[in-house]
């Protein structure tokens, strides 16, 4: 059945089956549970939520993933967010920014401010930021293969600001292992690649103690096409991989396990949704005791966001998508995220427009503040099947792990193309379901009008000018800096980074000072790193 045949008729009824294939009893009893106490929240294994009052201290933090154009179009979105109600900005940039491209290059030029904000240079996110105090906010970047480069542009403004950098607060995505395997957005080899992390990491211990360095990231895994179990798998085992190498450094594991975090999709099984979340914390405490004998309980908390939309949202009955993000934002908040961001309803086909993005907005709020769910701790800690499908999950994750383990851990894995072929053959398999009508969709799949002509509603339209803008900007900033300046912070840069023991954070962020641009520092890194060369499996 394809994505464009009307169905009318009623669907199968579902298997009893999670969407990881789990099966589902008919009842669960509690003779059945493994852990017929789940323990308290705040205290390990966590499994209940990693603070003893849950949101009756502090709700989750509410986030909209917003960025397009120049840095003066988003400057305006992220003011009109924080006036509608929203507590931290999440940064979207775009294609060239997070793939190591200036915009002016000839790779770059069709791609400005498509997808996210353009951020070149310092100049770029000192407008950005304007008006922002940076002391005061919580600030998330999805940003990955030039993550070190962006996190040392915000300490760049910060510093701009008059702003500690012991003040900043915020997450950088940057963990490059799930780009290796879902995304596509590396630029430099798995390993130099593993030493830029640590570095950003180490220095961000010591320099913003309060700003998560890193946000190992099932997200793209699983839109890629991973299960739940295996999001969540593939996510820990990346996790156990920094780890490791931190460890290499020299670095304290139970300094720098406090300022991991992770971040996940919410898809639309709900209890399964649920039920992984309370089974990351609980099997992420066991793994750091058992290979790491980090036993400070501050340091086993899994701290987590999560992106509720993403691949589980359609251009077909568009506005189903707030049903499903509501459901998604539900079951996220039941399961303890710290920090959600809600897609807006157009997102599967363009950028948000103030509506839609207001109304993912509302969504939060309305969950937060009408709902009830903030006002106890875990409110389905206890049912029989939400603690059984718990158990289930940590027990097949467990056995995800092993199998990469027993692999040859992470990184080998990616560079053979072990995991890219997994997930790709994963997302085949239920591309194929979606198709024959084994996976419904609503809208899509079934219940489809014969006459349908799905409405998108307030057409989004990016300001035709803005890549122009942003290119004429970048050859002003050229020809206003300090070439001899910049030439001396690239030529550091490189020397640096041909010296495995050198941090590169204070380099990088020197650069920014210099208004060096995204491109030449990756241009200087590639120099001695080179680039990634993805791996060919038949």
């Amino acid at each position: 059945m394809s994505d464009s045949a009307p169905q009318n008729r009623t669907p199968p009824i579902p298997e009893p089956r999670t969407a990881s294939g789990i099966e589902i009893p008919e009842r669960v009893t509690p003779d059945m549970l493994q852990h017929p106490d789940p323990g308290q929240p705040g205290k390990p294994p966590y499994t209940r939520g990693i603070f003893p009052n849950g949101y009756r201290g502090r709700l989750w933090t509410f986030r909209q993933y917003s960025g397009f154009g120049t840095a003066e179009n988003t400057n305006e979105r992220y003011r009109f967010l924080l006036e509608s109600g929203q507590t931290g900005l999440s940064v979207a940039l775009d294609l060239p920014t997070q793939c190591g491209y200036d915009p002016t290059d000839p790779m770059a030029r069709s791609e400005v401010g498509k997808v996210g904000v353009s951020l070149s240079n310092l100049a770029e996110a000192e407008i950005l930021f304007d008006g922002i105090d940076l002391g005061g906010i919580s600030t998330s970047f999805t940003i990955n293969g030039t993550a070190a480069i962006i996190y040392a542009m915000y300490c760049a403004v910060a510093d701009k600001q008059g702003v500690p950098r012991e003040k900043l607060t915020g997450t950088i995505q940057n963990d490059i292992l799930k780009e290796y395997v879902a995304r596509g957005t590396w630029i430099f080899p798995v390993r130099p690649s593993m030493r830029l992390i640590s570095d950003t990491i180490l220095f961000s211990n010591r320099e913003t103690p309060r700003f998560n360095p890193i946000s190992i990231a099932g997200a793209h895994v699983r839109d890629a096409g991973a299960t739940a179990v295996e999001e969540l798998g593939y996510t820990l085992a990346n996790g156990l991989a920094y780890v490791d190498e931190l460890i290499r450094r020299g670095g304290d594991a139970t300094k720098f396990a406090n300022r991991l975090s992770f971040f996940f999709y919410v898809h639309m099984d709900f209890f399964e949704e649920i039920c992984k979340f309370r089974a990351a914390r609980r099997l992420w405490a066991s793994l750091l005791e058992e290979r790491f004998a980090i036993t400070d309980p501050k340091a086993q908390r899994l701290r987590f966001g999560v992106v509720c939309g993403g691949s589980s949202l359609t251009a077909a009955q568009p506005y189903n998508n707030i049903v499903r993000v509501g459901l998604e934002a539900m079951a996220a908040t039941l399961g303890g995220a710290q920090s959600v961001f809600t897609c807006a309803y157009d997102e599967a086909f363009q950028i948000p427009t103030e509506f839609s993005a207001e109304i993912a907005l509302r969504t939060q709020q309305i969950l937060a503040y009408e709902s009830g769910i903030s006002k106890t701790v875990d409110p389905l800690g206890g049912s029989y099947y939400v603690e059984w499908l718990t158990d289930r999950m940590e027990e097949e994750t467990r056995r995800v792990i092993e199998e990469i383990d027993d692999y040859g851990g992470v990184v080998k894995a990616i560079e053979d193309g072990y995991l890219q072929a997994r997930i790709a053959e994963r997302a085949h398999q239920r591309k194929q379901k979606v198709d024959r009508g084994d996976t419904v969709i609503v809208g899509q799949n079934y219940f489809r009008r014969d006459d349908q002509t799905d409405d998108f509603g307030e057409v989004f339209k990016v300001d035709p000018q803005a890549a122009q803008r942003v290119q004429e900007k970048y050859q002003r900033l050229l020809a206003e800096r300090d070439p001899a300046r910049v030439e001396r912070t690239l030529q550091a840069l490189e020397k640096a980074a041909g010296q495995d023991d050198e941090n590169l954070l204070p380099y990088l962020i020197d650069c920014c000072h210099a208004y060096a641009t995204v491109g030449e520092m990756v241009a200087t890194l590639k120099s001695q790193w080179g680039e990634f060369q993805e791996p060919i499996r038949l």
